[in-house]
């Protein structure tokens, strides 16, 4: 407790929190199965602040846990072992912007839709995005390496980030690519810290890259007969339109998105699957080639009942029953698994990985959706009402064995966008080999001698 009482020389008395309010709602993520067991909050300002916080933290062997805007499903940010947590939410500033090269630097904490919205304003645009876009940090964005909706189009967080600043495990402040687009000198140290989940040190700073504004988007709603149809109808679409977005879900999903908000039914005809597409459209060509598509996979039967938005409201209506979902489920707590395949191999992934789910939870609701254009996909598994926590996630970890084992024979990935963190912890070996896992932890014990910097997750 002395040493805690020894963060008050760093932070003054608004910026430290101890009161088991504020312990609860920083100390956890938007995971929902882990216990909260957090000694302190604090809410440092500077990079300096960071260093001296580190510093304090090595001399007391006290672990550090770091917190953006804790939208993460994995367990990464959460503090089990009285850990102190590093809310970023006060570094929130934009810094600079550079209209040659097309940069934002800027701190951790800033908002991803006030990036986006930022960007906007200079007549640039950012675009990672995800339905948390109005809570998420950057800091935390890069630090998972964060997908979304977009990355079709636009690629994941590390394609966006052209320089790091960083406050490493040890105190050293490490300043890695200072933005160069050409930088053959070595290991590009920016690229560990991009999907560390804070276990090498904290990103105290970033430069994000802007693209130019995207041309006039078009956005359609699709329903398709069976699980086949989806990669003809993505496979149809992209030989013939610039896609930006290619997003499924299920009935099930709609159920609940529906239920959830009041909308309406989508379209005339109910169907066990739906798409909803984003394409760019500059021109008239463009939009007939969009359309051309669209009938096409009519003409074939991959598409039963569809419809082009015709105006942005319907269009943002369109984007609601996907992006939706997560908050229409959250109040049965759901048993999450963020999962990845290569895309061609998505449509026998997910008749094999229905068939297990069917078979292990024959009477429970089991829900996905996916980015399918990257083979990303989200299952969740709502737990049944009067089954506890504790029961609940037991009988999900036995059945997650072997979901994992099917995606170790497909090659596929455990965690597609949401990190390591706890919930993914005991699984890493399905994805990463055992010469991986042990090269990771020597990094660790490169960068974080004293097993301080969000010890616990990942790997440790």
């Amino acid at each position: 407790m002395n040493a805690l009482n020894d963060l008050a020389s760093i932070f003054p008395a608004d910026r430290l929190k101890t009161d088991a309010e504020s312990l609860q709602y920083y100390g956890k993520d938007w995971t929902t199965y882990f216990d909260v067991k957090a000694s302190a909050i604090v809410f440092p300002l500077s990079t300096e602040e960071v260093q001296k916080l580190v510093r304090w933290a090595r001399a007391n062997k006290f672990a550090l846990v770091p917190s953006g805007g804790r939208t993460g499903l994995s367990g990464a940010a959460v503090a089990t072992q009285g850990e102190v947590v590093v809310s970023f939410e006060k570094m929130n500033r934009i810094l600079e912007y550079d209209p040659i090269d097309s940069t934002v630097r800027l701190e951790p904490g800033v908002i991803v839709e006030e990036l986006q919205q930022y960007a906007a304003e200079k007549g640039r645009y950012y675009p990672v995005d995800f339905a948390a876009r109005g809570s998420a940090h950057i800091g935390g964005t890069i630090a998972t390496n964060a997908g979304g909706i977009k990355v079709v189009r636009y690629g994941v967080t590390r394609e966006w980030v052209t320089s790091l600043k960083v406050v490493t495990g040890t105190g050293e402040i490490l300043e890695l690519n200072q933005s160069l687009v050409k930088n053959n000198t070595g290991f590009d140290l920016r690229h560990l810290f991009i999907g560390s989940e804070g276990t090498l040190g904290f990103i105290v700073e970033a430069t994000m890259k802007l693209a130019p504004p995207p041309p006039e988007l078009r956005v359609l709603l699709l329903a398709l007969p069976d699980l086949d149809a989806v990669m003809k109808v993505f496979a149809e679409f992209r030989n013939s339109c610039v896609l930006s977005a290619f997003e499924m879900f299920s009935d099930k999903a709609l159920a609940k998105v529906m239920q959830g908000t009041g909308l309406p039914a989508p379209l005339p005809t109910a169907s066990p699957y739906y798409v909803v597409c984003e394409v760019e459209a500059p021109t008239e060509d463009a939009e007939t080639r969009a359309l051309g598509a669209f009938e096409k996979c009519m003409e074939e039967g991959w598409v039963v009942d569809g419809a082009l938005a015709s105006s942005a409201e319907q269009a943002k209506t369109f984007w609601r029953y996907r992006e939706d979902i997560s908050e229409s489920l959250a109040k049965y707590s759901p048993y999450k698994n963020d999962i990845a395949v290569r895309i061609s191999k998505v449509p026998a992934f997910l008749s094999a990985l229905e068939g297990l789910l069917g078979k292990s939870y024959p009477t429970w609701e089991v829900i996905w959706f996916g980015h399918i254009g990257d083979g990303n996909l989200h299952v969740n598994i709502l737990r049944p009402a009067g089954m506890s926590k504790e029961e609940f996630v037991k009988e999900c970890r036995k059945v997650d064995a072997l979901v994992f084992e099917s995606i170790q024979q497909a090659h596929g990935s455990i965690s597609a966008e949401h990190g390591v963190g706890l919930t993914k912890k005991p699984f890493l070996q399905y994805t990463r080999a055992p010469g991986e896992i042990a090269l990771m932890r020597g990094m660790k014990q490169s960068f974080d001698p004293d097993r301080i910097m969000n010890p616990g997750k990942i790997f440790d």
